[in-house]
């Protein structure tokens, strides 16, 4: 007999409401991927699956727009993109500098510290980016050994230009990481271009597959600094020296036998988004987003909302939006979510109950679903108020 006997509604079986993920992440899926969802399970070593890997590799250095061989996905979110950058190349001692102007810069400072490092950094208001001459100015009074910049920072809705921060790395003979988890697919991004060493991203964002799977790529200096480690990387699931083997990145190694079990349909959803990027090409993807933020800034406009980041350096992807005096934006959510079916969210951090953020990546960024939206937000905004008006 057992001791306990299982719950009621574990016995129920599972049934989910259909919501349009209008916030920062994550998105719908589109039907390629929720098809590439219900495929056969495989096994992590069947020729078959080996096969998906090496399609995902080559679909990512299309999206990063690399040739670096080591481009793979490790088995997480974006979160442990972020984790996995920092534990290959930090060693206790090494000095990292974080940009930090939101959410993902101080995360990304204590990670960094978590994995031994003397962390520096440089800091904005959210919804503000910094110039060429403030990056070099750090990189000349720290001398890290590491540049961190938040390409799309999600919890401001802004996107950090990069050109030429990856030349000032070389100069100072640091390495350039960035996080593209918010940005990648939905704005220019050209890694060898830049000379970015370390890119991460998340596949549940502009590529609308579920969360699970975190695309990552390593350049040429980026290999070195691992290679000449003096200890060993301090996660031995996160560790690309292993890592590289399964995914066989050097052609004339054999395969390694077993280091983790991957996540096959995540894998299978992250080979299908890539596949559909491909198919719709990285400019016409670019300009979608644009153009469907443009259409969705005019509108909130026209609503009464202001926008938290200037339109030059606006996040198409992820929109910041300031909650206009006398808003309830906790009501706002919940009757767009109850009545609507649509989810956008608050903000994070410093920017808790100042703005909302609202997503339009990948399949969601289209004037069907902006127009959708902006309907809803005007009759659950009017709602509000007159509910406010009679308290």
């Amino acid at each position: 007999m057992v001791d306990y006997k299982p719950s009621a509604s574990i016995l129920r079986p599972l049934q989910v409401p259909r919501r349009r993920l209008l916030g920062p992440g994550p998105t719908d899926c589109s039907p390629y991927v929720l098809r590439a969802a219900s495929q056969p399970m495989l096994g992590h070593l069947h020729p078959e699956f080996l096969e998906v890997m090496d399609d995902i590799k080559a679909g990512l250095q299309y999206a990063f727009q690399t040739t670096n061989e080591l481009t793979i996905a490790v088995s997480g979110t974006g979160h442990l993109g972020m984790e996995a950058a920092f534990c290959n190349l930090v060693e206790a001692g090494d000095r990292v500098l974080v940009l930090v102007q939101g959410l993902w810069g101080e995360r990304a400072k204590e990670v960094a510290e978590r994995c031994g490092a003397v962390v520096d950094s440089l800091i904005h208001s959210p919804g503000e980016i910094f110039t060429l001459d403030e990056v070099e100015r750090g990189l000349e009074k720290f001398r890290p050994s590491i540049l961190f910049a938040c390409h799309g920072e999600s919890s401001g809705g802004v996107f950090q230009p990069l050109e030429g921060m990856g030349e000032l790395c070389r100069r100072y003979d640091s390495l350039f990481l960035v996080d593209t988890v918010a940005s990648l697919g939905g704005i220019p991004f050209f890694m060898d271009k830049w000379m970015v060493d370390v890119v991460y991203s998340g596949s549940q964002k502009v590529l609308n597959a579920t969360p699970g799977a975190a695309p990552i790529s390593f350049g040429p200096r980026a290999r070195n600094k691992l290679a000449s480690r003096k200890t060993k990387v301090q996660s031995y699931y996160l560790d690309m020296n292993l890592l590289m083997k399964y995914w066989k990145v050097n052609p004339e190694e054999s395969r390694i036998s077993y280091h983790h079990t991957a996540p096959i349909h995540a894998f299978y959803e992250l080979k299908e988004a890539l596949r559909e990027l491909a198919e719709e090409g990285l400019e016409n993807s670019w300009k979608k987003h644009r153009e469907n933020a443009a259409l969705l800034w005019e509108g909130l406009d026209r609503l009464g909302f202001q926008m938290l980041a200037p339109e030059n350096v606006r996040l198409p992807t992820v929109s910041s939006v300031k909650i206009p005096d006398g808003l309830d934006w906790k009501k706002l959510i919940s009757l767009l979510m109850n009545k609507h079916s649509i989810e956008i969210s608050g903000g994070l951090g410093s920017l808790a109950g100042k703005i909302l953020r609202i997503g339009l990546m990948g399949c969601n960024s289209s004037p069907e679903t902006v127009q959708l939206l902006l309907k809803a937000l005007e009759e659950t905004k009017r709602e509000c108020m007159t509910l406010q008006s009679h308290v």
